[in-house]
């Protein structure tokens, strides 16, 4: 019989600051079964024809999981001072591909959010008229962006699916939920399968485990 294929994950983030964190949940991850793309390890794979923006796009597109990570740096990638960074633009196409994703925010992200949001500053349009002096804390207010966008920010409430964001203060944080999510690399593989190919089936399961 052939070898089954290896799940993908990809995980997507910035690299300053956490180079330890994204070697630890490298480290869970390929230990569980899975292939692991990230930058950070060279694993993403490299079409030399192409950018590197292009690279991690596709990735995007062809991977079976994402894993996000939003810390206070924003990342590069940006072609000017207004442009989305990579890992944000990585998002927003997980987002719109619908891709199954779980998404970690560190935790000075959402106080920022929410102080701002007190303040009167309770999107981005009005947020892009602060600017920020050089800072120890978060880089670039479009790192609340990103937190918006994975909350499914833009959607009614009622509407919103897949907006779960889990806050981290530390890197234990980040991988007791890493460990938690993906440790059970064979319920991973059969929600992939259906979330896939029967919506139906899916909203099925959903009914059967509230009911249970």
């Amino acid at each position: 019989m052939a070898k089954k294929k290896r799940l993908v994950v990809m995980v997507s983030s910035t690299v300053y600051g956490i180079e330890e964190l994204l070697e630890r949940i490298y480290a869970i991850l390929t230990k569980f079964g899975y292939e692991v793309w990230m930058s950070h390890k060279g694993t993403v794979p490299v079409i030399s024809t192409k950018s590197a923006f292009h690279n991690c796009l596709h990735a995007v597109e062809q991977c079976d999981l994402f894993l996000s990570l939003i810390t206070t740096h924003y990342g590069s990638g940006k072609e000017d001072a207004t442009a989305l960074s990579i890992t944000h633009q990585e998002l927003l196409r997980a987002i719109d591909l619908n891709k199954p994703r779980w998404v970690l925010a560190h935790d000075q992200v959402v106080f920022a959010r929410t102080l701002l949001t007190n303040l009167g500053y309770d999107d981005a349009k009005k947020r892009a008229g602060l600017k920020l002096k050089r800072n120890p804390v978060v880089d670039d207010l479009r790192v609340i962006d990103m937190y918006e966008a994975a909350i499914r920010h833009d959607v009614q409430f009622a509407d919103r699916r897949g907006n779960w964001v889990q806050k981290f203060v530390s890197p234990d944080d980040a991988q007791l939920y890493a460990t938690a999510q993906f440790y059970r690399y064979q319920e991973v593989e059969r929600f992939l399968e259906e979330h896939l190919n029967d919506p139906d089936v899916v909203g099925r399961r959903v009914a059967q485990e509230k009911k249970s």
